[in-house]
C-alpha cells in the first residue's frame, strides 16, 4: 500500500541522486526512479503495479506538473482550478467538482508554478503576483500569488480540445446553423472585419480559430495575444506575437497596444487580435479602418453590451468625442457575433449583427441571425440581410482575378 510519506521518501531520494542540471531525457530520469523504487521497496510487500505507480508519481514530481499531470492527460477536463495547496477544482463535460488529491505542501505547488512561469521566460513573485502564461500542450494558465491572494497561490489552467474544430463539426454540434456558417464563411472570405463577444468560456478562442480557415491562403496574417492561443493552421504566411510583462530585471513590459503598433509595419493583410481589454482598442479599429482586415474577441453578455464596452475602453484612454468613436467602431467593425455557454456546457452562436451607423449620431446593430426557442432547444434563425454588400462583391472581384 502507497502513502504520502513513503512516496514523499522517495521523491527526495529520488532528486539528491539525479543529477537534473545536465538535462537527462525523460527516459534516462524513468530508468534512474524504476532503479531507486526496486531498491528502496525490494524488502517491503509492493505489487508490481504498486511499484509502477511509485515511478509515474514520482516522474510527475521531478519533470511534470506534480499531481495536476492526472488532470493534464484527461482529455474531457476543460478547466483546472487550484485554490491554494489543498483544494483543486476541475470542469468536466461541462460541469464543475472537487478533486480529492492534494499538494502534499505549498512549497509543492510553489515549484510547480515556478516551473510552469520558467518554461515560458515569464517570472511570478511578490512584486509581480499576476503573470499570465502556458503550459507546453498550449494550455492557458493564469497564476496569482499573495499578497492579492489571500489562500495561497491560486493557478486556473485553460485546456482546449486536442481535436481540431472545423465550421462543420461546429454545425454538427448544434453550435452554429448550416446557414449561418454559409454566411461566416462568404464574410471571411470577402474581408469583412469580424469582432466574436462572449462570456467566460463560451468559445471565443475556438471560433476565432475556425473563422480564420477561410482566410485566403495566400494573405499574411498576423496573431497578436497575451498567450498565444490560437491554433491557426490554414495560413502559411502566419507570424504569432505575444506580449510580455516587466519584470525586476528591468525588461519593460509589451503590451498588446504596442504589438498592434509593431505589426502594421510588417505588412499584414489580417490582424488577428486574441482578446481586446483596454487602451489597445483603438489601435486595433485604426487597423480595421486603414485597409487592414481584422478579428478579434472581447468579453460582454449581448453584442450591445460588448459596443459599449468597446466605447468605454475607448473613452478610458483617450479624450476623443464620443461621436468619433462611435463612428470609428461602425466603420471599423462590419460584424458582430456572439456566443453563449448554455446550462449543459453547450456552446453556441446566438446572435450575428451587422454593426451601421444611423443619422442619430449612433451604433445599430442589424441583426441578420437571431436565436429563437422553439418546442425543447434553440435555433439560430435568419432574420434579416446584410444591408452593406459593397465590400463583399467588391473582395469577391478581387478573388476571381487572383485565381
Amino acid at each position: 500500500m502507497i502513502d504520502g510519506k513513503e512516496t514523499e521518501r522517495l521523491i527526495a531520494i529520488v532528486r539528491s541522486e539525479i543529477d537534473l542540471s545536465s538535462d537527462p531525457s525523460e527516459d534516462e530520469v524513468k530508468v534512474l526512479i524504476s532503479q531507486t523504487v526496486y531498491r528502496e521497496t525490494f524488502e517491503k510487500n509492493f505489487s508490481y503495479k504498486d511499484r509502477d505507480t511509485l515511478v509515474k508519481i514520482i516522474f510527475d514530481s521531478i519533470r511534470k506538473l506534480d499531481i495536476l499531470q492526472e488532470l493534464i492527460e484527461d482529455e474531457e477536463i476543460s478547466e483546472i482550478m487550484v485554490n491554494g495547496y489543498d483544494r483543486i477544482f476541475v470542469e468536466k463535460r461541462g460541469s464543475i467538482f472537487e478533486w480529492p488529491k492534494k499538494f502534499a505542501s505549498k512549497e509543492k505547488l510553489d515549484d510547480v508554478i515556478q516551473q510552469i512561469v520558467s518554461s515560458c521566460n515569464r517570472a511570478v513573485n511578490e512584486s509581480e503576483p499576476i503573470v499570465d502564461a502556458r503550459l507546453p500542450g498550449g494550455e492557458r494558465v493564469n497564476i496569482v500569488l499573495s499578497p492579492p491572494a489571500v489562500i495561497g497561490p491560486i493557478m486556473t489552467i485553460r485546456r482546449f480540445p486536442k481535436e481540431v474544430f472545423t465550421m462543420e463539426k461546429l454545425v454538427d454540434n448544434g453550435s452554429i446553423s448550416a446557414e449561418a456558417a454559409e454566411f461566416l464563411k462568404a464574410a471571411v472570405k470577402s474581408g469583412y472585419n469580424c469582432f466574436v463577444s462572449g462570456g467566460t468560456s463560451s468559445g471565443k478562442t475556438t471560433l476565432l480559430n475556425v473563422l480564420s480557415e477561410f482566410i485566403p491562403k495566400g494573405e499574411r496574417v498576423i496573431t497578436i495575444e497575451d498567450s498565444a492561443e490560437l491554433q491557426i493552421n490554414s495560413v502559411d504566411n502566419l507570424v504569432r506575437l505575444e506580449t510580455r510583462n516587466s519584470n525586476s530585471s528591468g525588461c519593460e513590459a509589451i503590451t498588446i497596444k504596442d504589438l498592434i503598433k509593431t505589426a502594421l509595419r510588417m505588412r499584414p493583410d489580417w490582424v488577428i487580435v486574441g482578446e481586446v481589454r483596454g487602451a489597445e482598442v483603438a489601435d486595433m479599429l485604426q487597423a480595421m479602418n486603414t485597409g487592414h482586415f481584422s478579428m478579434s474577441t472581447g468579453h460582454a453578455n449581448s453584442s450591445k453590451d460588448m459596443i459599449t464596452r468597446l466605447e468605454a475602453m475607448y473613452l478610458q484612454n483617450a479624450e476623443i468625442p464620443l461621436e468619433s468613436i462611435r463612428r470609428q467602431i461602425a466603420s471599423g467593425i462590419d460584424i458582430m457575433i456572439h456566443l453563449e455557454r448554455g446550462e449543459n456546457g453547450i456552446r453556441r452562436v446566438t446572435e450575428i449583427s451587422e454593426v451601421t451607423f444611423d443619422e442619430d449620431k449612433s451604433i445599430v446593430l442589424r441583426k441578420i441571425f437571431d436565436t429563437e426557442f422553439m418546442g425543447s432547444k434553440y435555433v439560430l434563425n435568419k432574420v434579416g440581410e446584410l444591408k452593406d454588400t459593397y465590400k463583399m462583391e467588391k473582395r469577391n472581384e478581387i478573388r476571381q482575378i487572383q485565381t
